[in-house]
């Protein structure tokens, strides 16, 4: 199963989507030429609400690419940071030079590396992204719990995995997945949502 909503669903909320900001056109116009994983508009502008509701101090992101994710983080940010994490460094060499062209540097702390290590560095964080290595979100969560702050929210990207988390059969990557929904609904730390949004946003309040 390759789809969530219908297509022309998706396609009628992403008309709805205007963006004004040229940085972010060009890196939609990257992600798509390089057929790169970005979110796109319509989970990005879902991060920049909740961004706005929660004016966080601290987000930290793990797999963040060239920075489309972040960037949306960034511009709703006030006073915050967000941390970029990724694994290639020419990917965060990208993610420079698109911040600093929107005037963003500011707002943003760019590492390299193995972003679940990285991240153990930082304290009371607010908002944690996870967009990396679809097996290691479980592991991302217990290993950050203690890192977050109070009412901390967890998001992640791709829970839903182009619809193969109800297939019967489900490979080793879903498999994972799918304890990873299921530690996030049941273990009695989060209060969690997902949002049927492209490939499945998950949104999960610390309690």
């Amino acid at each position: 199963m390759d789809f969530i909503t219908n297509p022309k669903i998706d396609e009628y909320l992403r008309s709805l989507v205007n963006i004004d900001d040229p940085v972010l056109l060009k890196m939609e116009e990257l992600g798509h030429r390089l057929n790169f994983p970005i979110v796109d508009r319509l989970v990005g502008n879902f991060l920049y609400l909740i961004t706005k509701i929660k004016n966080p101090k601290l987000i930290v992101e793990l797999g963040s690419g060239f920075g489309y994710s972040a960037y949306w983080f960034a511009k709703a940010l006030r006073d915050g940071k967000v941390v970029l994490n990724d694994y290639k460094e020419e990917n965060i060499e990208k993610a420079k030079k698109f911040f600093k062209e929107g005037n963003l540097t500011e707002k943003a702390v760019f590492e390299v590396g193995d972003a679940v290590e990285n991240a153990k560095k930082y304290k009371n964080i607010d908002i944690l992204f996870l967009d990396h290595e679809k097996s290691r979100y479980l592991e991302a969560v217990k290993e950050l719990e203690t890192n977050l702050s109070e009412n901390a929210l967890i998001i992640a990207d791709n829970v839903l995995w182009h619809g193969k988390v109800i297939e019967e059969n489900p490979n080793n990557k879903t498999k994972k997945i799918l304890e990873f929904n299921e530690y996030m609904f049941k273990s009695g730390k989060f209060f969690s949502s997902i949002v049927p949004l492209r490939d499945g946003i998950l949104l999960a309040l610390k309690i």
